[in-house]
């Protein structure tokens, strides 16, 4: 059974930092990438960062580029996102999912999705 649990959202200040954690379980993920997407109100889903274990590459999208950072603990099966420099227009609900594909540029239909967590960015 495939489980992704996204936690670690709240209420910040514009400038900021949260941390976004991940866990995993039910995946093998020496083959899955794990990616983080959000869903602003109103907005369609899109993609934020993603990890490839099959050849330890990341990607950001251009928007989070240089302010937020995306690692792992394999062994804890955790991802985390650590998001700084925070801006009213990260307010969002965070996903994390799994696919074979690592896929950054809006909105992909990944294979197993977590429930959301909210972020919200005060100005």
């Amino acid at each position: 059974d495939v489980q992704l649990q996204a936690s670690g959202g709240g209420l910040v200040q514009a400038g900021g930092s949260l941390r976004l954690s991940c866990a995993v379980s039910g995946l093998n993920l020496n083959v899955y990438t794990i990616a983080w997407f959000r869903q602003a109100p109103g907005k369609e889903r899109e993609g934020v960062s993603c990890i490839s274990y099959s050849d330890g590459s990341v990607h950001y999208a251009d928007y989070v580029k240089g302010r937020f950072t995306i690692s792992d603990d394999r062994a804890k099966k955790m991802v985390y996102l650590q998001m700084n420099s925070l801006r009213p227009e990260d307010t969002a609900v965070y996903y994390c999912a799994a696919d074979l594909a690592c896929v950054v540029d809006g909105y992909y239909p990944m294979d197993y999705w977590g429930k959301g967590t909210q972020v919200t960015v005060s100005s």
